[in-house]
């Protein structure tokens, strides 16, 4: 248990550090509710603004880590609730997990449980009852969400320093304590509460850059800019942010970005996660040898689910592409040589994942491509999904390229070495 403190602490003051040097951006406009989903909120004045018929208002994108700035004043008896880690749906409390926004001084709430208090995880974890300032006075607030840990400041006080890993062992049941990623949302409860100034700042997934650096990778994404690759000025579906290379999830002239340098053999290692949602679709089932299961009458067998779809180009050919996406089958596979009937059996069936290693919708991943002549081998999350396949006709060289198709998408710690 020393040891887990000791490391949550390390995380803590690195997410701070890094909280220092990179920048906040809005998320809350002043103007509107782009951005968000929901009802019963409105904009007064660069203020957001919790009506009595306030439910919830959630980001149309997802977060994973990072830490999140905002100042709130309450009115007298006022409850409202930060969901954090929220899957869009249920109460927030439940699905996702809620830090509680009160006011601690009303009556009403002399007698309430302390996980019940403001800044606590409710009904999971409490939060140290101070600092809160009186009704109508602005209070700022900090919250830090680095995986299983997150941390709660109020007008520069720690109030509440809570592991979900550890909520999640003595709360078995509880569906939201077990999710590291999701929306954030506002949780009303029928009572005016205003916001303002909401920040957030994303923190991009951990690397051993000396450790790369060693075996002789090179960045390929700087992490603040998009040198190195081909992109022009005029849209800003991809753009940097804190060590993250993002798409929108928007439509644009160029929804593909691409590398400035051609490449021959190399291994490349990403960070990716879905920052969006997708809509619901239909689609096959797909056999260990690269076809669709069909049922009896010859059809393809069908599966709901939620299309997310992006994926990487070797050598510059849309045919030759590493999907990243959610189907059942899970992320590597080549699907241009997967499905093309004029190529073998034996390439076909290599082309698809041996195991589905995808981590849930939101999270991050880590995936390496080896590509030597016309072998690939991919790994995801430190399982092999694709073996030494066979890529027939590939072009010798070409530039590598992030596909867009559709969904917000995030990448990090892009390296490369050339082989």
């Amino acid at each position: 248990m020393k040891r887990l403190l000791t490391s949550c602490i390390a995380i803590a003051l690195a997410s701070h550090a890094f909280a220092a040097t990179a920048e906040m951006r809005p998320l809350f406009n002043g103007k509107d509710l782009t951005g968000w989903k929901g009802e019963g909120y409105v904009v007064e004045d660069g203020t957001l603004v919790a009506t009595p018929e306030a439910k919830v208002l959630a980001t149309e994108n997802t977060f994973s880590a990072y830490v999140l700035e905002f100042e709130f004043k309450l009115t007298p008896g006022a409850n409202n609730g930060l969901g954090l880690n929220y899957p869009g749906e249920g109460e927030g409390f439940e699905t996702g997990i809620e830090l509680q926004i009160l006011d601690n001084s009303a009556k009403k709430y002399q007698n309430i449980p302390e996980t019940h208090s403001h800044g606590s995880v409710y009904s999971l974890a409490p939060a140290k009852n101070s600092a809160l300032k009186p009704v109508g006075e602005w209070n700022q607030q900090r919250v830090s969400v680095l995986g299983s840990l997150v941390l709660v400041e109020l007008n520069g006080e720690m109030i509440l320093r809570a592991n979900l890993d550890d909520l999640q062992k003595r709360n078995p049941d509880h569906a939201g304590v077990k999710r590291r990623s999701g929306h954030i949302a506002f949780l009303g409860h029928g009572d005016r509460v205003d916001f303002r100034n909401i920040l957030i700042q994303e923190i991009p997934p951990s690397a051993n850059i000396e450790g790369v650096k060693a075996a002789g990778y090179q960045p390929l994404f700087d992490g603040k800019s998009l040198a190195n690759w081909k992109h022009t000025e005029t849209t800003q579906n991809w753009y940097a942010a804190n060590g993250i290379l993002k798409h929108t999830g928007e439509p644009g002239d160029i929804n593909d970005l691409w590398t400035a340098k051609e490449y021959g053999d190399f291994s490349l290692v990403f960070d990716w996660r879905w920052s969006g949602r997708g809509v619901m679709k239909s689609q096959p089932i797909v056999q260990p040898d690269g076809s669709n299961k069909t049922d009896a009458d010859g059809q393809p067998e069908l599966v709901e689910i939620e299309e997310l779809d992006s994926g990487v180009y070797l050598r510059g050919s849309s045919i030759a592409q590493v999907n990243l996406w959610n189907w059942p089958i899970g992320s590597g596979e080549v699907y241009g040589y997967r499905v093309d009937p004029a190529r073998s059996p034996d390439v076909r069936a290599a082309v698809t994942p041996k195991v589905k290693a995808d981590r849930p919708i939101g999270e991050w991943n880590r995936t390496m491509i080896n590509l030597k002549g016309d072998r690939l081998t991919v790994s995801l999350n430190g399982r092999v999904v694709i073996d030494n396949a066979q890529l027939p006709d590939i072009p010798a060289k070409g530039p590598i390229g992030f596909q867009h198709h559709g969904q917000a998408i995030d990448f990090a710690n892009v390296w490369i070495k050339e082989l």
